[in-house]
């Protein structure tokens, strides 16, 4: 899991150590650990208590079994077992508590499995078996040679335009469609949604990233990230309203580099408050995606956003998307007014369709997911596919384009002098 690594390195690691707690569990495992070639004597009598003794003296094996029949704490149990294991041990744990929150927390501390007590004899051969496909698959950073890490900032030119939604789903396409590792990192840390989008329960990773950035490294990212599937993980946070947020970015600076040694893709869920607070977390972003609405708010923000944008991130391409365009509505602002304002044209328009949004808050699922039969999603589905392949060729996923001499105040004068005549 995540302790530094002890003297004689990975060559004095044994393949399997067990620790059961009764004697039943003992003679199941010994069978199953003859079969894979593993030594019965490394079966131990004995929970995770007596495997945290033993492991903070000797070298962790590359698969744990742990059995936490005797825990009191089984969540807090593992966490002290996560400080004396070595990077790339994986941990199968067993209970007899059946609960799906349990259940969901022991996983995102950084174990493989968690089985039910009793133990049967088909269930550990699965377990055991999953974790030697997972020991032999090949790293994410040996994948990130063949070819260059996509990352991509998602950013709202109002609150309410849907930006946190599209992360989301991007996050989900490149992990899905693209079969690319996928890190989401939500850093609105009171209200983010990026873990309630997924079903999932937040965790304290960020809040403890943003408390103690020195300990931010890629076993803390191992441990912080919450597993949404097989290749997409989450960052994200509910931190309480009366906890306000003291940092100096550093933390969400280095939070995104571990990503980036760590994931094929990355995707951060960026609000636009952030961007006055901390303007350097855009420094080595290549992409930006600004999703905005067809208003006459918007349009003054998507001006500003893009004079900053080519101010204080220069090597950015950005990707603008109008997002929730109604079919046949009255619209505040036409989008042929819209792309004369702020002097570009649209790249992406994702139509709002309010029942596939309701089924897929029902059902805890991104709006992709959701939605992937339905043409609807096509726009998004595009999008995630061009910034996949403008981060495979090295290219640009848009521009951010528009006149950089024009005055925002003139631009803007026009866009409501426009209007004015309409009405």
């Amino acid at each position: 899991m995540n302790a530094p690594w002890k003297p004689g390195g990975t060559g004095t690691r044994t393949p399997f150590l067990a620790f059961a707690c009764d004697d039943a569990s003992v003679e199941q495992l010994r069978p199953i650990a003859a079969e894979l070639g593993w030594p019965i004597d490394n079966v131990y009598k004995g929970g995770v208590r007596n495997a945290v003794q033993t492991l903070s003296v000797t070298s962790s094996p590359h698969v744990l079994f742990v059995d936490l029949a005797e825990s009191g704490d089984p969540l807090g149990d593992i966490n002290s077992l996560a400080e004396v294991c070595e990077p790339g041990t994986i941990v199968i744990a067993a209970g007899q508590v059946n609960d799906v929150r349990l259940y969901r927390d022991l996983l995102a501390s950084g174990i493989q499995d968690y089985l039910l007590k009793p133990l049967g004899a088909d269930a550990l051969r699965d377990s055991f078996a999953q974790a030697h496909n997972v020991m032999n698959a090949p790293k994410v950073s040996d994948m990130a040679m063949d070819r260059p890490h996509c990352g991509v900032a998602v950013i709202g030119t109002r609150g309410g335009a849907g930006a946190s939604t599209l992360a989301t789903s991007l996050a989900w396409l490149m992990s899905e469609r693209g079969k690319r590792t996928t890190a989401l990192l939500d850093l609105d840390v009171h209200f983010g949604t990026g873990a309630l989008a997924l079903d999932l329960e937040p965790g304290r990773g960020l809040t403890d990233a943003i408390e103690n950035p020195s300990r931010i490294d890629g076993l803390f990212i191992e441990r912080a990230m919450v597993k949404a599937s097989e290749k997409l993980s989450v960052l994200s946070a509910e931190a309480p309203i009366s906890n306000p947020i003291v940092t100096d970015g550093a933390a969400y600076h280095q939070l995104h580099e571990e990503m980036r040694s760590a994931f094929e893709c990355s995707v951060l869920d960026l609000p636009r408050s952030m961007l006055v607070q901390h303007p350097h977390l855009l420094a080595d972003i290549n992409t930006v995606v600004l999703v905005t609405e067809l208003t006459l708010a918007a349009a003054r923000d998507t001006i500003r956003l893009l004079s900053w944008l080519r101010t204080h991130a220069p090597q950015a391409s950005v990707t603008l998307v109008v997002n929730r365009m109604h079919a046949g509505a009255q619209l505040e602002i036409t989008r042929k007014d819209f792309e004369t304002s702020i002097e570009r044209k649209v790249d992406v328009a994702i139509p709002f369709d309010q029942k596939l949004a309701a089924q897929s808050a029902k059902l805890g699922k991104p709006l992709a997911e959701t939605g992937k039969a339905s043409k609807t999603m096509a726009p998004l589905a595009e999008l995630a596919d061009r910034l996949l392949n403008a981060a495979d060729d090295g290219g640009e996923g848009g521009a951010a384009g528009g006149r950089k001499g024009a005055s925002l105040l003139a631009r803007f004068s026009d866009l409501k002098g426009l209007v004015a005549k309409k009405k």
